[in-house]
């Protein structure tokens, strides 16, 4: 059981869908933390250690792949962070990388809160929970 609440990090541009993602994530029980560009994602995945990342692809400062690649070049100590792509890049090269590049899930805007949820409950259950 873990000792702490499960954190996600809700990482796109688009203040209103952030928003929504956000509200209907912390309706759950999670504690959830914002980033409106990729330089913040970046900065809050390391000063806050997210349990799971919603990433959107299309962001100013640093764009979504520049975060994963970054997240995923991380020595291989660090413990590995669940990755969840929510993108209007439907197209399958863009699916390609995300996997190349290490991407857990991969959804196409618009797409439903419920499938969000469920991609992070999937991601939950296969992490060992964590007891600090």
């Amino acid at each position: 059981m873990s000792l702490h609440p499960i954190k996600i990090l809700v990482a796109d541009d688009e203040e209103v869908i952030r928003e929504i993602i956000a509200k209907r994530i912390a309706s759950q029980d999670y504690e959830v933390i914002t980033a409106g560009d990729g330089q913040e994602a970046w900065e809050k995945i390391v000063s806050q250690d997210p349990d799971v990342i919603i990433l959107d692809l299309n962001m100013p400062k640093m764009d979504g792949w520049a975060v994963l690649s970054r997240l995923r070049a991380n020595p291989p100590t660090k413990r590995w962070q669940p990755v969840i792509i929510v993108s209007a890049q439907a197209e399958f090269d863009s699916f390609k990388k995300g996997v190349n590049l290490e991407a857990d899930h991969y959804l196409t805007k618009p797409c439903r809160i419920e499938d969000i949820l469920q991609a992070i409950r999937l991601m939950l259950s296969l992490i060992p929970q964590r007891n600090t």
